[in-house]
């Protein structure tokens, strides 16, 4: 499972028009599920973020959680994060999770988050997004569960 999270002073996500998720200070989290990905995967990642420390402290140092700035999170399922470019021009996706696989994960995700305590707001699942948002700083952290970054 990779994540894609950006500390943001504000965000939004719209489908067709219609704000279906906004934030105010947080994060939005960009999400993509492998086909190899767990309830376990879910988990460890959801408490990576909660837990990462990118919000600046008394001193301006990167130093508190989400959950001590009392940010929010913007989660938003996102396949294209396993699209693999190492050959030829086209991305191929043959690491991605299928629908059917990814949906559960994605949501055991955003559970998992509020678990912990955090306001968590969603996309839509397996529908065309815009995406808004202001980077803070800017952040931006990627995660992977499989740990190779």
């Amino acid at each position: 499972m990779r994540a894609v999270v950006q500390r943001v002073s504000r965000a939004r996500v719209t489908v067709g028009g219609e704000v279906v998720g906004q934030i105010g200070p947080g994060y939005v989290v960009l999400l993509g599920v492998s086909r190899e990905d767990d309830e376990a995967a879910a988990d460890y990642l959801a408490e990576k973020v909660a837990g990462l420390r990118v919000f600046e402290d008394e001193e301006g140092k990167m130093n508190r959680s989400i959950q001590e700035a009392g940010g929010a999170v913007l989660a938003v399922s996102q396949f294209t994060l396993y699209g693999d470019v190492r050959r030829g021009r086209r991305p191929g996706f043959d690491r991605a999770a299928r629908p059917e696989q990814a949906e559960p994960l994605y949501r055991r995700f955003v559970e998992r988050l509020r678990a912990l305590g955090l306001h968590v707001e969603t996309g839509r699942f397996q529908t065309h997004m815009e995406v808004e948002l202001v980077n803070d700083g800017p952040v931006t952290i990627l995660i992977d569960s499989e740990k190779t970054f």
